[in-house]
């Protein structure tokens, strides 16, 4: 995992970069962004294009393709390493109105209530909009 930002109550949100991270949080969590992950990434390299014909050379930038072209995935974490919140941002961070953020807690559970100060810092780090109506995709009763 990567370090991306702090938020407020010693929280901290990191990049999840492999599908190892993505399978631990998913079971830690009890909810499928080792499925989505997964498809993410399946879709990122297929798009790739070597720029060598050279059998040996044809993965090299791919793993940067991949960073660059697949979601961001996420998991907010307490000082004790704790996972709190997962989400799914546009590639790059980058606000793309065509995407829709994801962001759950345990179990699909709406993470405004008690998460809301670090999902708006995260937001505010990427200079998106991470507003619940929009991110937030099971229905709240």
């Amino acid at each position: 995992m990567r370090y991306v930002c702090d938020a407020p109550g010693g929280k901290t949100w990191f990049r999840i970069e492999t599908e190892a991270e993505a399978v631990a949080e998913s079971e830690t969590m009890r909810h499928a962004v080792e499925k989505y992950f997964r498809k993410e990434q399946d879709k990122a390299t297929q798009s790739f294009r070597p720029i060598s014909k050279v059998n040996f050379e044809q993965e090299i930038g791919l793993k940067a393709h991949i960073q660059r072209e697949m979601p961001l995935f996420l998991t907010l974490r307490d000082m004790d390493g704790t996972p709190l919140a997962t989400a799914m941002l546009p590639p790059g961070g980058r606000d793309d109105r065509s995407f829709r953020p994801i962001i759950v807690g345990a179990g699909n559970a709406d993470p405004y209530p008690n998460q809301g100060d670090a999902i708006r810092a995260l937001g505010q780090h990427h200079g998106v909009s991470l507003e619940r109506a929009r991110c937030y995709p099971y229905r709240r009763d």
